[in-house]
């Protein structure tokens, strides 16, 4: 196993800079942490290396007026109810950082789960005042009525953590995140290193109608069908990314599909779900029944130093940063790129206990 580096601090002008230009802007390569495993000092987000794509847009492209955002109101919209420890961190990592760039006014949403809510959020923030938007989308379609009124109103929308699909530079600035199909991609890996390559695994799906369940799925099954053809896919069911959907599933699979040695959780709470389950049913999680999940938050990572689960790869929610960034950087007059990608690490039986301090 290499031994994890410690994630840099990039200065704030070079943060997103893009690997093609670099040299005009005067920054130097930032240099990324390898991060694949984890690192119980880190936690902030940090960009990939050449981790951005698309055609640049500029404040002048998108026909938003220039904003410093000390004298600004920023609205941020959170798609789902703060129970899940991701949508926690990620909210309160955007009002750190709000706090931090001496933001006028920040708005914050919560649509509960509900798109007509979502949209009537961002359509309320903007009646408001709002003047720059920070979206974390329900699903990927359906928003067309917010980014709408937004742009009438040229407000310029960054959205995080799940993608949209609607015209960049257009109907939103820009999209920050993860590779969600990379995701599935070193899950299957850690499936198939837990598994020996063989036996039965299903798949507790995450919410319909976004990227992130459309991405980390693929991402699995293609790995999986790569490079394991003795690891059979016997089950992919819905467990709506909620540890209660997830156990739920988890128990009714037990009785239907009794062969299964492996789960593939979505998201840590479904993963968490499975492990109450496969208690509850004198199995012995991370031992009888493989675990392996995506997020990266504390609790997922105790069950792993316990043995209880057996990988988790991160999916960090600490966007605050790189989002006020994107906004100073766009407002400097500067091109944004159509998605910027971050670097996620990932959690094992050797390194979950020291990395702790990197869960959220």
């Amino acid at each position: 196993m290499n031994t994890p580096r410690r994630t840099r601090t990039l200065a704030l002008a070079c943060l997103l800079a893009a690997t093609a230009t670099l040299a005009a802007s005067g920054c130097s390569k930032p240099e990324t942490a390898d991060t694949s495993k984890g690192d119980a000092a880190a936690g902030a987000q940090a960009t990939r290396p050449a981790g951005t794509s698309g055609k640049g847009c500029s404040l002048e492209t998108y026909g938003a007026p220039r904003l410093d955002l000390k004298d600004a109101v920023v609205g941020f919209s959170q798609s789902e109810k703060e129970a899940n420890p991701f949508r926690i961190a990620e909210t309160q990592s955007i009002k750190d950082e709000a706090a931090k760039a001496g933001v006028k006014k920040l708005l914050t949403t919560n649509a509960q789960s509900q798109l007509p809510k979502q949209i009537s959020d961002i359509q309320d923030m903007l009646a408001q005042g709002a003047q720059f938007l920070i979206v974390a989308p329900l699903n990927s379609d359906g928003l067309e009525p917010a980014f709408k009124a937004a742009a009438a109103k040229k407000v310029p929308v960054l959205t995080i953590d799940r993608k949209v699909n609607a015209e960049a530079c257009e109907d939103y600035l820009s999209f920050l995140g993860s590779d969600f199909v990379e995701q599935g991609e070193r899950a299957a890996d850690a499936m198939i290193e837990a598994t020996g390559g063989k036996g039965e695994v299903a798949i507790l799906l995450g919410a319909s109608g976004n990227n992130v369940t459309t991405d980390r799925t693929k991402g699995f099954v293609d790995r999986v069908k790569e490079k394991a053809p003795d690891l059979r896919i016997v089950a992919q069911q819905t467990g709506e990314f909620a540890r209660d959907k997830g156990q739920q599933v988890m128990e009714q699979l037990i009785q239907s599909k009794p062969g299964i040695t492996g789960v593939y959780a979505e998201n840590d709470e479904m993963g968490l779900g499975a492990v109450t389950a496969l208690k509850a049913n004198n199995k012995k999680p991370g031992e009888d029944v493989k675990i392996v999940s995506v997020d990266g938050t504390r609790n997922a990572v105790q069950a792993l130093a316990k043995g209880e689960m057996n990988a988790v790869i991160e999916s960090n929610p600490r966007f605050g940063p790189l989002a006020f960034a994107t906004a100073e950087k766009f407002y400097a007059g500067e091109p944004i790129p159509e998605n910027v990608l971050i670097t996620d690490r990932e959690y094992d039986q050797e390194n979950a206990e020291e990395s702790l301090g990197g869960a959220y």
